[in-house]
């Protein structure tokens, strides 16, 4: 019986050294908080004896109670005081070597916080310190690019050396991926015709490009607005949240093309109906050509008035002269090409044609009282009232024969009494005599001059056949070539010139036609 008793005991203390689970040094278990004293903390993990966890080693120690579960790693499976001594820090430690060889392995992302500035990059906190090559972070897509310190951003592991525990990040490789990833999300995604939301990355002169979070799209400047525009700036700005149109997708090219404008209808659909010929209107002077000057009525919508359209009143030789850049101006619309998107104005038709009214003040035999614009070789314009001009021919203004200078009978400024002669429909002006308003000086020729007189006159023309004489103001005669002298003249001008002052006598007379003959011949020499 006694023998029987002993086996028993025997078997029990092998079943009791069984029961006892097996633990090695280096191994992390979960083990529970028992019992707490002023520095240290005793920690059940199911072995024989508990552990002993130094109270400082946790992160916050005035937390830390009685049936906390911690992650712990057995340094050794007996002290002296056949304690087992752990480490909550190299468990800490393994478990994030284990989390970060894993990520390593997969390829994926591992959070952290940039804790501080060393040589040659920064120290990242991911569990364990990790180093950050100042070339591997993405400086523009931080929020703040001056003060990096602190930043919280996801990372991808470069190198991992287990036995140096060395971790080397980049941040700039997961933003490339990500970058990647989403391009390739938005490439298989956006259609023609869908509504993104974008950043302005760029702006240059020929449009704007906009991040679309993973690929860039190109809002060009003619897509940006339906009205005039003269680079993007003036409507974008770098960093600026916009929502765009996608107008096309080439996905073999990696392009896309975006449109802002197109968010709203094409104001030149509804052209017709609110701008119709006739109708007045006013807009804002956008550009001015040697041709004419362009009006902005409304964002988009555009007219053209012609130089000749710009005023009655005067001769304008550039737009400059009427209207100013920015000037607000009113006009009435004269055509409209909705297919071309073109419009034609006019701002003198805004008033009433003055030459309509006055061709029918002014008619043929009116006196007119103008003002002298201009002298001219080819004669002298005058403003017959204010935006209607006439014209006086050189041989109008004076009964004087032959070559005229205006300037001796008017000057520029003056008022001139004048008699409307014709009207010039094609060029919209009044032809005009001055001369038939004084007296005709061949009206008294008969009773001033006879047969036979002599008298002094000046040469006014020397031709082959002879050489025609100013008598007096308005009177010639004509000093023919056998007149001229005794003997027989080949040519007149090797005797006379014009402007000579020569005594000859008349030898025919007829008021009625207009004809004077002079001679020359006998005792005169002719030329004083």
């Amino acid at each position: 019986m006694e023998l029987v008793k002993e086996e028993k005991v025997e078997n029990w203390e092998e079943l009791l050294e069984k029961s006892i689970p097996k633990i090695t040094e280096g191994q992390v278990i979960k083990g529970r908080v028992v019992q707490i004293l002023d520095n240290e903390v005793l920690v059940e993990i199911g072995y024989k004896s508990e552990g002993v966890l130094p109270l400082s080693d946790f992160e916050k120690p005035e937390e830390v109670k009685v049936g906390d579960e911690v992650d712990v790693l057995i340094e050794s499976r007996e002290d002296i005081e056949g304690m087992v001594v752990l480490s909550l820090e190299k468990a800490d430690i393994l478990k994030h070597w284990e989390r970060l060889r894993e990520a390593y392995r997969a390829g994926e992302p591992v959070k952290g916080k940039i804790m501080k500035r060393i040589k040659g990059g920064y120290v990242v906190d991911v569990g364990l310190p990790a180093f950050l090559p100042s070339s591997q972070l993405a400086l523009d897509e931080l929020k703040d690019r001056e003060n990096v310190i602190g930043q919280e951003l996801n990372f991808k592991i470069l190198k991992l050396t287990q036995w140096k525990r060395n971790v080397v990040v980049s941040h700039k490789a997961y933003v490339e991926e990500e970058r990647e990833r989403r391009k390739q999300e938005l490439l298989s995604t956006l259609e023609k015709g869908n509504l993104v939301k974008g950043r302005v990355k760029n702006i240059t002169d020929f449009g704007a490009f906009i991040d679309l979070g993973g690929l860039d799209g190109l809002l060009h400047i003619s897509d940006i607005s339906w009205g005039r525009l003269s680079h993007p700036s003036e409507v974008l700005k770098v960093g600026q949240e916009i929502e765009v149109v996608v107008l096309d997708v080439d996905r073999e090219k990696e392009r896309i093309s975006l449109g802002l404008k197109q968010k709203t209808p094409d104001p030149w659909e509804s052209v017709e109906e609110k701008y119709p010929p006739g109708k007045k209107v006013r807009g804002k002077v956008v550009n001015i050509t040697h041709y004419g000057v362009f009006v902005e009525l409304e964002e988009g919508v555009e007219g053209l008035v012609h130089i000749s359209e710009l005023s009655w009143r005067r001769k304008v030789t550039h737009p400059s002269q009427v209207v100013g850049m920015g000037e607000m101006v009113e006009a009435v619309v004269l055509s409209v090409d909705k297919e071309n998107k073109k419009m034609a104005l006019s701002i003198k038709q805004v008033e009433p044609d003055p030459w309509s009214q006055a061709k029918e003040k002014y008619t043929v035999g009116s006196v007119v009282i103008g003002k002298v614009k201009n002298v001219t070789e080819r004669g002298v314009y005058v403003e017959v009232e204010d935006g209607v001009e006439g014209l006086i021919p050189l041989y109008e203004i004076a009964w004087t024969q032959g070559p005229i200078d205006p300037a001796k009978y008017v000057k520029k400024g003056e008022n001139v009494k004048t008699i409307v002669t014709d009207i010039d429909e094609d060029n919209r002006r009044f032809i005009l005599s001055r001369r038939k308003l004084l007296p005709d000086p061949w009206e008294s020729v008969g009773k001033k001059y006879k047969v036979g007189m002599e008298i002094e006159g000046r040469v006014t023309k020397v031709t082959d056949f002879g050489a025609f004489v100013e008598v007096e103001e308005g009177v010639e005669g004509l000093l023919h070539v056998s007149q001229i002298g005794d003997g027989k003249i080949k040519n007149p001008r090797e005797i006379l010139s014009v402007g000579d002052r020569i005594k000859v006598k008349i030898i025919r007379l007829s008021p009625e036609a207009r004809r004077m003959g002079l001679s020359m011949r006998g005792d005169r020499k002719g030329v004083e």
